[in-house]
């Protein structure tokens, strides 16, 4: 078990969201972790890496009150949240069935297919909302140049990605960071390539200094 001044569990302008790991498998150069070491002050790079379910769920019920009063959680943290998938289940199915009336959301890198090898849908579908995958460019060249993905093919994963979390009628937004500095970003072609996807298209411009 984590030490309880681990923030599994933070808030950004009012609504939580769920920090699961530190560990990703790209390293884009707009992440707000590499410019500050918190976010509103919540200092977001955990101590261990192990994180349970359980762990998470103990600070969410530190903090129930307050979360009733909301109507979305997030998982979005200083990593890849589906790389945890079977806790990022196991949360997912509580908070299901101890806050109804709590929408999940997932932000994503859309990498967990070929992480895990299967369709994560399958299980996550079960309990989740809606979820945000980072399309990031309008083609492999420019996708590789800003995320610095680990896995081979990543580009083409994330948009497969993309159509398997529509097919499975999740509610699923493809997004870029638009305006990165000396990034040629055609924020319309990724829009054209979300629907082309199945998917609603979001961009939001980059934070030079983080949140």
């Amino acid at each position: 078990m984590v030490e309880v001044n681990e923030n599994l569990l933070y808030f950004l302008d009012e609504k939580p969201y769920i920090n699961m790991t530190n560990a990703c498998t790209n390293a884009c150069v707009f992440c707000v972790r590499d410019q500050k070491e918190d976010v509103q002050g919540a200092k977001l790079w955990l101590d261990k890496d192990n994180i349970t379910a359980q762990d998470v769920i103990k600070q969410i019920e530190l903090k129930k009150d307050k979360i009733l009063k909301c109507s979305e959680i997030v998982f979005c943290g200083y990593g890849e949240p589906l790389i945890r998938i079977n806790e990022v289940v196991e949360i997912s199915k509580y908070l299901k069935e101890n806050f109804p009336n709590l929408k999940i959301r997932i932000n994503t890198n859309g990498h967990a297919n070929a992480i895990h090898k299967r369709n994560v849908l399958d299980e996550l579908a079960l309990y989740i909302d809606s979820i945000s995958v980072s399309l990031n460019a309008q083609n492999e060249e420019v996708y590789n140049k800003i995320s610095n993905p680990k896995i081979e093919n990543a580009y083409e994963e994330v948009k497969r990605f993309i159509r398997a979390c529509v097919e499975a009628k999740v509610n699923t937004t493809a997004s870029v960071v638009a305006n990165v500095p000396n990034y040629p970003i055609d924020v319309e072609r990724c829009a054209v390539i979300a629907k082309s996807l199945g998917a609603k298209f979001r961009a939001r411009d980059f934070i030079p200094n983080g949140y």
